[in-house]
């Protein structure tokens, strides 16, 4: 059976992480990304390799399109072209609006979004020129809702949304499916900041009644890998029934 080749950017925790052990154990080669390759990297690659999987570390900041053209060149040395791309990396930010400084603004906005342009810009020519091709771009319902107290976040993410939207109606002829998933609570170090307290009363407000797992998501992205070529352009849920 044919190798296929996906490439997840911000793996080394996370959602990130959980995808990248799930394609691994579906026999996927996996391209793991972050912005450094000690640490949590390199661990997440000694556990697919030990566990037999195919993996390669893409280390840089896909924030930076030099960086991120380095990625791919890296990636092109291996494989002519992408089957998945899985633009994860993402950051967020709490706090008013009046408080966030410029930098601040650009960080995440570029770490984000731009990021998910730059990926998918290296990543399509070589998609379209064998008419086959996936990009999934992790959001979160903050995206379709909007967060008091996380504009910039929520603004990066509803930008998100409309990237994937138009990309699925441009890239529809050539047979490449772009998708997202609207990511509810998700228990990562990113909602860390909640205390036992905030967080016990934010599961109130789910009807799920907790928060959701990396590994669900992880599913979830997997099964998009595989979903019927008819499905694009859509922004899926996965919220425990938040919104």
């Amino acid at each position: 059976m044919k190798k296929k080749y996906v490439l997840i950017t911000g793996a080394s925790r996370g959602i990130g992480r959980a995808c990248a052990l799930a394609f691994a154990d579906a026999g996927w080669h996996v391209f793991i990304n972050s912005r450094r390759l000690e640490g949590a990297l390199t661990t997440l690659r000694q556990e697919i390799t030990q566990a037999g999987g195919s993996c390669t570390c893409v280390p840089g900041d896909v924030s930076d399109p030099s960086q991120t053209a380095q990625i791919f060149r890296e990636i092109y040395e291996i494989t002519p072209a992408l089957d998945v791309l899985v633009n994860n990396a993402g950051i967020s930010h709490f706090g008013l609006l009046t408080d966030l400084s410029d930098e601040e603004w650009n960080r995440i906005l570029s770490t984000n979004l731009s990021s998910a342009f730059y990926c998918c810009r290296a990543a399509i020519p070589a998609m379209v020129s064998r008419k086959s091709g996936r990009i999934i771009n992790i959001s979160s319902m903050w995206g379709v809702s909007g967060a008091s107290c996380e504009a910039a976040y929520s603004a990066s993410k509803a930008g998100l949304n409309g990237l994937t939207k138009a990309l699925a109606k441009e890239l529809a002829p050539s047979n490449i499916q772009v998708n997202a998933l609207a990511c509810g609570v998700i228990d990562t170090e990113m909602n860390a900041r909640l205390s036992s307290d905030e967080a016990a009363a934010l599961e109130e407000e789910i009807p799920a009644g907790r928060f959701g797992t990396p590994e669900e998501t992880a599913r979830l992205v997997l099964m998009l890998a595989d979903a019927p070529a008819y499905m694009t352009g859509q922004i899926i849920g996965i919220d425990g029934g938040y919104l």
